[in-house]
């Protein structure tokens, strides 16, 4: 929404607007901290409990870290909002750099 449209020229309905996107926004990154803090104690089980072998364990954790990843850029990091659209390029774009970059290491390495 542009500054036209937000701004009603009644403060108090624009205050009231604001008071209720920030405890929204207060809900979604409350809500995403319990679930990291979930997740990392899932993450900790795994690697305690002796059922799991290392071969199911490691690749689980990875798991569990890209969606900590994932929660950490898009509601503590704001990249869901508007106007974040050149930084996720730029960001998406080094993962992608890395991720071609550890592949072709990899296959050097192993081939």
């Amino acid at each position: 929404m542009t500054n036209e449209q937000l701004n009603s020229g009644n403060p108090k309905v624009d205050i009231e607007y604001r008071r209720k996107k920030n405890a929204e926004e207060m809900r979604y990154q409350v809500i995403t901290f319990a679930l990291m803090i979930f997740l990392t104690l899932v993450a900790f089980v795994a690697v305690g409990y002796e059922g799991f072998s290392a071969s199911f364990a490691v690749p689980f954790i990875l798991v569990l870290a890209f969606v900590q990843v994932a929660f950490q850029l898009y509601y503590f990091m704001h990249m869901s909002h508007k106007g974040h659209e050149a930084p996720a390029l730029f960001l998406y774009s080094g993962v992608f750099v890395g991720f071609i970059t550890v592949l072709a290491f990899m296959t050097v390495i192993w081939w």
